[in-house]
């Protein structure tokens, strides 16, 4: 069986229903005749036709083992150390659960829900540097690549309220630049993540429609901060939940829509994950806009967290966030 082929097949083996996509697969042949269709993916020697057209059609694509078990252990050390508190780093949010952010503080990783903005700590962002990463994130923005945004989510064993959950959102409602097409999300799996524990849940094909107004969900138990989800789309919309081993890596348009379940384990589920965007992207003003919510929630937190700052804008948030690593930067 090619690389291809067995590719395609492990890809399909995620699908709750693959009809759909096993027709994709069947007319991947017509690829190479219609070039001008292609949106989503930009030319490359890396990913074969029936790759290409997967991520065309559904909005994600998986590299199973893409990161080593050894370099996801650095990881995790580093992210013990951050969490026991030997190390501060500039620029960090280091967050918790609301659940667990109720009781005693204790100074280990059962206190910690996310580490976000990790862009200050070299170890850390070593990851998003990583060329294994790099040469799939180049199909989707080119070869000049921002670092905007940075994650290790720790999902906590549920604490009964339901919490753990991560509501269904398009992260593009988080971003305040353009083209959508050209930024991608790069997520690794830092221990075997299943529907027990927590895996991400994506609605294939909802990468191709528009950005949706998002708000805190009602749900009993509350929210973490900034969790927002979508207001509306259609929950019998076929659902793909993505079971992978540990290096495995799913890369996923800022447009489709997708979550994650509880913990339902007593473990904890790690993964790390960077959203890249062209250079040659550009800033946009959000006023007016669904995601003006955001862009006040944003600027409230940062004029706490730098009460010196001055008029700080949202575009401003991401600028001082933003790191090149590939090519050249231009306009971000």
């Amino acid at each position: 069986m090619s690389r291809a082929s067995e590719r395609l097949r492990l890809l399909i083996g995620h699908l709750d229903r693959s009809p759909a996509v096993l027709a994709a697969a069947t007319a991947a042949q017509t690829l190479s005749l219609y070039p001008q269709k292609l949106r989503y993916t930009m030319d490359n020697d890396l990913l074969t036709s029936e790759e290409r057209l997967f991520y065309e059609q559904n909005g994600f694509f998986v590299v199973k083992n893409l990161v080593s078990d050894e370099y996801i252990d650095l990881l995790r050390r580093r992210f013990e150390h951050i969490c026991q508190e030997e190390v501060n780093i500039p620029g960090l949010m280091v967050m918790r659960d609301i659940a667990i952010s109720k009781s005693e503080f204790v100074p280990d990783q059962r206190a910690v829900s996310k580490l976000q903005d990790f862009q200050e700590d070299p170890d850390l962002f070593q990851y998003c540097t990583l060329p294994q990463i790099l040469k799939y994130v180049e199909c989707f923005t080119g070869p000049n690549i921002m670092a905007m945004h940075t994650m290790l989510i720790n999902k906590p064993p549920d604490a009964g309220k339901k919490t753990s959950r991560h509501p269904m959102h398009q992260d593009l409602h988080y971003f305040p630049f353009r083209p959508a097409d050209r930024i991608v999300c790069a997520w690794t799996a830092m221990e075997p993540v299943n529907r027990q524990n927590g895996c991400l849940v994506v609605l294939p094909g909802t990468h191709t429609g528009t950005l949706k107004e998002h708000d805190y969900p009602e749900w009993e138990g509350g929210v973490n901060k900034m969790y927002h989800g979508v207001r509306d789309y259609n929950p019998q919309h076929p659902r793909v939940h993505l079971e992978m081993e540990k290096g495995d890596t799913v890369f996923f348009h800022p447009l489709l829509i997708h979550g994650s379940g509880m913990n339902q384990t007593q473990g904890f589920r790690k993964a790390i994950s960077c959203h890249y965007a062209s250079s040659d992207c550009y800033y946009i003003d959000v006023k007016g806009t669904t995601q003006e919510n955001i862009e006040n929630e944003v600027k409230e937190l940062a004029a706490k967290k730098y009460p010196t700052a001055i008029n700080i804008t949202f575009q401003d948030t991401w600028a001082f966030r933003g790191r090149l690593v590939q090519g050249e930067r231009h306009t971000l």
